[in-house]
């Protein structure tokens, strides 16, 4: 049996992303009334082939990323230029506030959702606003389902908007990529086959919505770095990407794709470093009704195609 803790139903899979699915002029969070809310939904991996180690070390990899309709929250304020204490002096606001539920998250410049708001604001030349950030979270990390890459996407967007949008989609696409590889694809409308380091973005047709999803994820992670570290290359599938791409966008829906069709070239790794999730995986594929069992990304999280 799953504990409810390390295990998370998902109703299906959306059609569209964190920027359009659900998004509200402003949720008040423990008393204070925020300016925009945006829901920032997680991704998984419907196949992830590694093609190639770059020169730069990086890898080339290609993906079909799908969002689906679990994840984060995030609330935006656009703090006033000057601020009065409790002795009536004023203060210029010079620096952004983030704030957030889980424990554990970093709440400095290392945080991804701040670092887009600086991004916004050296890209569009207005340094001159700052915001409050209140960052609801569900996503666990560590899970491959590109929690803080979609939190970051869902920033860039949120403070465009604040800002009357000085930037278009497509510079916001176009400077996603300086801050990590997944989140151009949260700047799509859910469902993008992703080539390069993963930054190169081709949206496809969207994908059949209302698969049930199971997520399960351990209570243990695995860095993306160490699952890379444990890749042998020699194991790599042999599937052509564009193929497989193919048989995913012709299917009636995701799960009447053939089985081979799921290849993610990091569970060999992952697995190597984790027996423990090799096992996990094989636990899950005798459970009746799952019709396709995979780990997304580089783990731990394992998603179930299916309803038990």
């Amino acid at each position: 049996t799953t504990k409810r803790s390390s295990t998370t139903t998902l109703k299906h899979l959306i059609k569209r992303s964190a920027l359009y699915q659900y998004q509200s002029s402003g949720d008040t969070v423990e008393g204070e009334t925020y300016d925009l809310s945006l829901f920032s939904p997680c991704k998984i991996n419907l196949f992830l082939r590694i093609l190639r180690k770059r020169p730069d070390n990086f890898h080339d990899l290609a993906s079909l990323f799908q969002t689906v309709g679990f994840g984060d929250v995030l609330h935006f304020k656009l703090l006033p230029t000057e601020t009065q204490d409790a002795d009536g002096n004023s203060h210029i606001n010079s620096e952004d506030e983030l704030l957030c539920d889980m424990d554990g998250v970093p709440l400095d410049k290392t945080n991804l959702v701040l670092r887009a708001v600086d991004l916004i604001r050296e890209k569009t030349g207005i340094t001159d606003k700052f915001f409050k950030v209140n960052l609801v979270k569900q996503v666990p990390a560590q899970a491959g389902l590109g929690g803080g890459s979609g939190n970051a996407a869902t920033a860039m967007f949120g403070v465009n908007e604040l800002l009357g949008r000085p930037a278009t989609h497509e510079q916001l696409v176009e400077w996603s990529g300086e801050l990590g590889s997944d989140i151009t694809f949260f700047l799509s409308l859910g469902s993008a086959y992703c080539t390069g380091r993963g930054e190169i973005m081709t949206p496809v047709s969207p994908l059949p919505a209302g698969t049930k999803l199971i997520i399960v994820k351990p209570n243990i992670g695995l860095s993306t770095p160490a699952v890379f570290k444990a890749l042998d290359y020699d194991q790599l599938s042999t599937a052509d990407p564009e193929s497989l791409l193919q048989q995913f966008l012709s299917g009636a829906t995701v799960s009447d794709v053939p089985a081979d069709a799921y290849v993610n070239d990091l569970e060999q790794p992952a697995f190597d470093v984790l027996p423990e999730l090799r096992a996990l995986k094989d636990e899950l594929e005798t459970v009746g009704g799952f019709d396709r069992v995979m780990m997304s990304g580089s783990g731990t999280s394992i998603f179930c195609m299916g309803q038990p």
